[in-house]
């Protein structure tokens, strides 16, 4: 079998339904979480637009009861690296360089999964563009490729 280095792996499958799984050190937790790349261009894009996905729905959902066309919930027969089902809020993006990623798959703090159907993708990057607590620029981006 052939090694592939992370950096290679990553920009070669990188692409809008990316999904990785690492811990956040923004949590404060150790448990890892599953994130989603929404850039359409993300190979190209200057940063990475992550969101994180929680099987904490009902949680979610009362925080952000004002603001549910912001969520996003993924059913567990949606995609099949998810054990339950589970829910994106998409008022909370996480930016990250390409380079990040790739350090923590070379540290061994990340694994790389199954990419999530390009219909999902789209609605979440919907759901960001619709909340008031995302930065413009960010939406711009989703909205123009």
């Amino acid at each position: 079998m052939i090694d592939i280095s992370p950096d290679a792996r990553i920009k070669a499958t990188i692409k809008p339904g990316s999904v990785y799984y690492f811990t956040e050190d923004s949590f404060g937790k150790t448990s890892p979480h599953f994130f989603i790349v929404i850039n359409n261009d993300p190979l190209n894009d200057e940063a990475l637009f992550l969101v994180c996905a929680t099987s904490q729905i009902e949680k979610c959902k009362k925080r952000r009861k004002n603001k549910q066309e912001t969520l996003v919930e993924i059913k567990c027969s949606e995609y099949q690296d998810f054990t339950c089902d589970t829910i994106v809020d998409c008022n909370n993006i996480f930016i990250k360089s390409i380079d990040v990623i790739i350090e923590k798959m070379k540290n061994g703090n990340l694994k790389q999964k199954k990419h999530i159907d390009f219909s999902i993708v789209k609605k979440l990057q919907r759901a960001t563009i619709y909340s008031n607590r995302v930065e413009r620029y960010i939406k711009e981006k989703l909205k123009n490729s």
